[in-house]
């Protein structure tokens, strides 16, 4: 019974955080002021329309962000790492790709619960094919949108 309320308060207090980050058009505090925002500026110009010679550029009709910058990556999967190291799993570009497509699915959906659910679904490790629950997916959805769609 006591572990249920400590999952239960964890949950909410992860829940909490998503919120307030949510909210913002400005990155979470605490991530870095390196290239996250200058990467994700471009993607909310009225001209990012225009077809661009980079492939790696945020597509707005989707909703995916752009590929995130070297430093960038790599602290998002630090922190994943920090989560729980099968997360990632020694596949650095499957958790990215995770990640962006979590992003396509924040940007229309503003329900910190159903962020959190989607995240339950889309994160999967070899000893968690249902998720890692909801306490350790709010921190995924956490770090996915400090690191890789701060705008979302």
């Amino acid at each position: 019974m006591r572990r249920h309320h400590v999952i239960t308060a964890l949950t909410g207090a992860a829940l909490l955080v998503l919120a307030g980050c949510g909210d913002s058009d400005a990155p979470a505090p605490g991530t870095s002021s390196g290239p996250a925002p200058a990467s994700t500026v471009p993607s909310a110009d009225p001209s990012a329309g225009r077809p661009s010679a980079d492939p790696s550029a945020a597509r707005p009709d989707s909703g995916l962000p752009p590929s995130p910058a070297p430093a960038q990556r790599a602290a998002y999967l630090a922190a994943l790492n920090t989560i729980a190291p099968e997360i990632v799993n020694g596949k650095d570009d499957k958790a990215v790709s995770r990640g962006l497509d979590q992003c396509q699915s924040m940007k229309g959906e503003k329900d910190p619960a159903k962020r959190v659910a989607g995240a339950n679904q889309r994160f999967i490790g070899p000893h968690h094919p249902d998720g890692f629950g909801p306490v350790k997916s709010a921190l995924i959805v956490a770090a996915v949108q400090a690191n890789l769609c701060p705008t979302y």
